[in-house]
């Protein structure tokens, strides 16, 4: 992550990332969401552990995402990069 790749577009209108522009983007994007859909189906009936599971897998994605956005993350209006 260190290297200058960009793995997400950034939003047009508002704060953070958008669709994923390389398949590093696509396997972390894909690789998140099967482990919140996991984590869903093995911990349907205790909510608690659930939301323990989701915390650290969102930062985690979320800060993947931050680092890897082109131009980083910030408030954008509408105008091109």
């Amino acid at each position: 992550m260190s290297d200058g790749s960009e793995w997400f577009a950034p939003r047009r209108y508002g704060f953070g990332a958008g669709l994923p522009i390389s398949w590093q983007g696509w396997l972390v994007t894909f690789v998140y969401a099967a482990a919140m859909l996991g984590a869903a189906l093995l911990l349907k009936d205790q909510p608690v552990q659930l939301i323990a599971v989701f915390i650290p897998f969102t930062a985690a994605f979320m800060v993947i995402a931050a680092k890897t956005t082109r131009g980083g993350w910030r408030w954008r209006w509408g105008e091109d990069d």
